[in-house]
């Protein structure tokens, strides 16, 4: 039986985890992910952990918080005055904002706090700063 290994285009079903317990991801009732061994296009080890292994295996990974996600940046959070917000939109906490980074690049930030004047925005990747577990199996190798 072959092993996947790098330059292989490989399906693999998966179940990402958080230490509490919560799934934040999941193939379960959808396609296989599928991405070809090397090119980073994922977490460099979600990549390793399917290295080696031949299709119908499995493999249970932890990954800390720095080489998933990256750590929590407090540069991230910021707090804007509601003057600098759209007119019509009525800020609260959870709410999802689309920004543009100093470069010009598409940014994603979360409402994390709404006050008289001012709202904090965290601009941190969801997952930052948590340590991600994930239950991979090697569906196929093309």
């Amino acid at each position: 039986m072959a092993q996947a290994k790098n330059g292989d285009t490989v399906k693999v079903h998966y179940k990402g985890t958080l230490n509490d317990g919560s799934t934040f991801d999941e193939s379960s009732g959808k396609e296989p992910l599928e991405f070809k061994l090397g090119e980073r296009s994922l977490i460099p080890a979600f990549e390793e952990a399917v290295l080696g292994l031949n299709p119908g295996e499995k493999k249970k990974i932890k990954v800390a918080a720095k080489d998933a996600y990256g750590e929590t940046d407090a540069a991230a959070v910021m707090r804007v005055d509601k003057t600098e917000l759209p007119q019509d939109m009525k800020p609260e906490a959870g709410m999802q904002l689309q920004m543009m980074d100093p470069d010009g690049n598409t940014a994603f930030a979360v409402i994390t706090e709404v006050g008289e004047k001012q709202v904090t925005i965290d601009a941190n990747h969801p997952l930052a700063g948590k340590e991600l577990n994930f239950e991979i199996e090697l569906v196929s190798i093309a």
